[in-house]
């Protein structure tokens, strides 16, 4: 069986993007920002309604959306074996006999990072080493984002010191929910010079904002802060990534590349499981931002447990039959 694949050699490994490189804090702009619950609702409620792809296509999809995923382990009893075996997933994301069966052993299907805590970073550089996969590090107090500037500030820097290519910063939600813009802006900026060189996601807790509004409003003062990527979720939080959020802070991206010319990624993170919700939260990208969006320098899944779910998925799609979870584990 043979699919045609956009080939994603090079992964976050990504083509050639112009970074964010910030802009001054627009508090008009961000005063008019608006955003109307029911409409996106209604938008969000259409999606899996009406796109579903089957078949070959949705293998190629699947395929794909594995290059989208920061594979991800961020749990209290985390070790260096367990990540060192998260990274030799991440090596080899599907097993042997998939990838011959669907005749994509020239493709390069590797997840878009791997994301530990900062204890981890090296143990995750060293396993990845030779691989073009990026490390992503969780930071600044995570997932509460509750502690000095200064002890944020040094928990960047020193995970970029053991080689983390990306950072997922967490936003104080308090500063949102006062209303506080200019504070925000100025601890986003600081942490985003920290970064240098790293990538920064900025991760909004959006179930704990309150209102769309809100969550637009903390995507905009984070684009225009730096951010690279802006994030819904830590993972921790009662309510997670949902399309209704998603659409909210797509189109806050679309609204800055239209008014800066810069194209800023998205992740949803939280509670994506299921190839079917990754294939949701795909046909809503390519909506609304274009199908050059479907690549991971523009957009990740944060998650720990879809890549089990979509190798069981690819393996129905050759076989007509679901394989037990233990023959796709993941640590």
């Amino acid at each position: 069986m043979s699919l045609k694949v956009v080939d994603n050699s090079g992964s976050s490994h990504a083509p050639a993007h112009k970074r964010n490189p910030g802009y001054p804090l627009d508090l008009d702009w961000v005063e008019r920002v608006r955003m109307n619950r029911s409409a996106l609702e209604r938008r969000a409620g259409s999606i899996g309604a009406r796109r579903t792809v089957k078949k070959d296509y949705q293998l190629a999809w699947l395929l794909k959306a594995i290059t989208l995923i920061d594979l991800t382990t961020l749990n209290a009893d985390d070790t260096p074996g367990r990540v060192e075996r998260l990274c030799a997933k991440a090596r080899n994301p599907l097993r042997a006999e998939i990838v011959d069966k669907l005749g994509v052993k020239n493709l390069r299907i590797l997840p878009g990072a791997v994301c530990v805590y900062h204890t981890f970073v090296k143990t995750a550089v060293d396993a990845l080493e030779g691989t073009g996969i990026p490390v992503a590090a969780v930071s600044t107090a995570f997932p509460h984002g509750l502690a000095p500037v200064e002890t944020k500030i040094a928990d960047i820097e020193a995970s970029v010191k053991d080689g983390a290519q990306e950072i997922d910063i967490v936003i104080e939600r308090g500063m949102v929910l006062r209303g506080d813009w200019q504070a925000l802006y100025d601890q986003v900026r600081a942490f985003r010079k920290a970064c240098g060189d790293a990538h920064i996601k900025t991760i909004l807790g959006t179930g704990e904002l309150a209102t769309q509004t809100n969550i637009a409003k903390a995507s905009l003062v984070c684009m225009l802060a730096g951010a690279d990527f802006i994030k819904t979720s830590t993972g921790k939080e009662k309510v997670n990534a949902n399309l209704v959020t998603s659409l909210t802070m797509i189109r806050m991206i679309r609204w800055f590349n239209e008014e800066t010319g810069i194209e800023i990624g998205y992740k949803p993170a939280g509670g994506i499981a299921t190839a079917g919700d990754a294939l949701k939260y795909m046909a809503l990208m390519k909506e609304e931002l274009g199908t050059h969006y479907l690549n991971p320098h523009l957009f990740r899944f944060g998650a720990s447990g879809l890549l089990t779910d979509i190798e069981r998925q690819l393996e129905h799609g050759l076989t007509g039959h679901y394989a037990a979870d233990y023959r796709q584990p993941m640590v």
